[in-house]
């Protein structure tokens, strides 16, 4: 007979509640496990949120450092969205899209589509990031069916990109260990080099690296056959690959190829959207470039409520509208599409961003990247790089050799602890350490998570070198 939990129905469970740890054992699988134990696992406990900050269930005081996923952009604790959460849930908690519709999502779509650049001017909303590249890429299969394309319809995507954790959206990424035990539809999609000056070829300078990567990219076009290829999916900073942020020019010369040979260029904003670069959008303020479709969630409720969605350009819709197919059915939906809560959320995010935030992170994402920067002076440290208010520590075995590999592989999740200890929270991948902070942040408070940051990476490198894991 299974033990019973001491907590009751309805009870709330308090952050430092070991029975939470017990429960998540017992009950819960948590996202992205291990065979060996998922089922059997709990991770650390997170109980409150305030400003950039959150309190573990020890009650220790930590710094955001990840912002959640990359989504808690306006700050924890914000009265003015949970006001709205409740005023809206209150009015009307939920309508089926299939044969109604409500207002907040109506607004909502306007407010994006005067954001959007270029003739983006329709939203499909979504329940997240992967629902909403998978919608985009079922658009793509749509459009070209109807359009009398059936074989247009492969994919292109790049080494480190993140679309997903969807069956379509998945098969696009990228990153070291995401497909190695989990299946895809690995014959739509071709993969590109990842955009990593960093990792570019020895010798080669940046202005080369992006000839390379442009030319293999047309190659790759005239190989294939652009009859063929229905979508290039991209971020414009891979996010969850590293923060890699392109050479510049590079997207521009992309998006070019890619509307010379009819080939709908998604842009997948899902992080880079709503104010972490200081635009709502960045294809077009920052790249300079007016995408075919954009991917967004995260930031566009700041995490207060799952949303997502896919802004498409009207000129596709157009061109469906005139077709000779008008019964044609995109059968796509999903039972929380246009939810009235999460859009009313984000209307009320969205005004907070552009009174004040957006302009805000303008303004101190120069501090936070020189700041990041001086990690540099550390021997582990072989990049620091980013944009806006995303960046990356990459530490490196040798900075000649540039080789992860020879570190100990969860040398981020050391540095983590560490910085843990120390008060603040980390996003670790493998050799990187990946710090997006709310938006809201001070200079102040980016001085102590940087001066926490180093610290943990010092007592890291003590560490392995007590171990003789690494010379330094």
């Amino acid at each position: 007979m299974a033990a019973q939990s001491k907590i009751k129905a309805g009870e709330l469970i308090e952050p430092g509640d070991g029975d939470a740890v017990e429960l998540a054992k017992r009950h819960l699988v948590q996202p992205w496990p291990y065979a060996g134990s998922v089922g059997n696992e709990a991770r650390a406990l997170i109980g409150e949120g305030d400003g950039i900050y959150i309190t573990d269930g020890s009650g220790k005081r930590l710094i955001d450092g990840p912002a959640g996923m990359w989504c808690i952009n306006v700050g924890h604790r914000r009265e003015e969205l949970a006001k709205v959460m409740y005023d809206q849930a209150m009015a009307l908690s939920y309508n089926t899209p299939w044969y109604t519709m409500n207002a907040p999502s109506a607004e909502l779509a306007r407010r994006i589509a005067d954001a959007a650049p270029g003739d983006l001017s329709h939203t499909f909303f979504t329940t997240g990031g992967s629902s909403a590249v998978e919608t985009a890429l079922r658009f793509m299969q749509f459009y070209n069916n109807v359009r009398g394309r059936p074989e247009k319809k492969l994919i292109l995507s790049r080494g480190g990109a993140y679309h997903g954790s969807t069956y379509l959206s998945a098969s696009l990424n990228g990153r070291p260990r995401d497909r190695d035990w989990m299946d895809g539809a690995d014959e739509l999609v071709v993969k590109l080099s990842s955009p990593d000056p960093f990792r570019r070829p020895k010798g080669m300078g940046v202005a080369a690296f992006t000839d390379f990567l442009v030319d293999q990219f047309r190659d790759t076009v005239a190989r294939v056959g652009a009859d063929r290829i229905g979508a290039f999916v991209g971020e414009p900073v891979q996010a969850s690959g590293g923060v890699i942020v392109p050479p510049d020019g590079y997207l521009k010369r992309i998006r070019e190829i890619c509307r010379e040979n009819d080939i709908l260029y998604v842009s997948d904003e899902v992080v880079t959207g709503f104010g972490r670069l200081g635009h709502v959008f960045a294809s077009g303020d920052m790249f300079g470039i007016e995408p075919d479709m954009i991917t967004f969630a995260k930031g566009v409720t700041s995490g207060y409520f799952p949303l997502g969605g896919v802004i498409i350009s009207e000129r596709l819709l157009e061109e469906l509208r005139r077709s000779n197919h008008p019964d044609a059915l995109f059968g796509h939906g999903l039972t929380y599409t246009s939810h009235p809560i999460g859009c009313a959320v984000a209307l009320k995010n969205l005004d907070l961003l552009e009174e004040g935030v957006l302009a805000h992170t303008r303004e101190i994402a120069p501090y936070f990247q020189a700041r990041l920067k001086t990690l540099e002076e550390l021997p582990l440290v072989g990049e620091v790089r980013g944009m806006g208010m995303m960046a990356c520590v990459e530490c490196v075995a040798d900075r000649e050799s540039k080789d992860p590999l020879q570190l100990d592989k969860d040398v981020g999740k050391r540095i983590d602890a560490h910085c843990h200890e120390l008060g603040l929270l980390v996003r670790p991948l493998i050799n990187m350490c990946v710090m997006s902070p709310p938006l809201i942040i001070s200079r102040e408070q980016v001085d102590d998570m940087v001066a926490i940051l180093r610290e943990g990476i010092s007592r890291t490198m003590d560490d392995l070198r007590k171990e003789g894991a690494w010379r330094g």
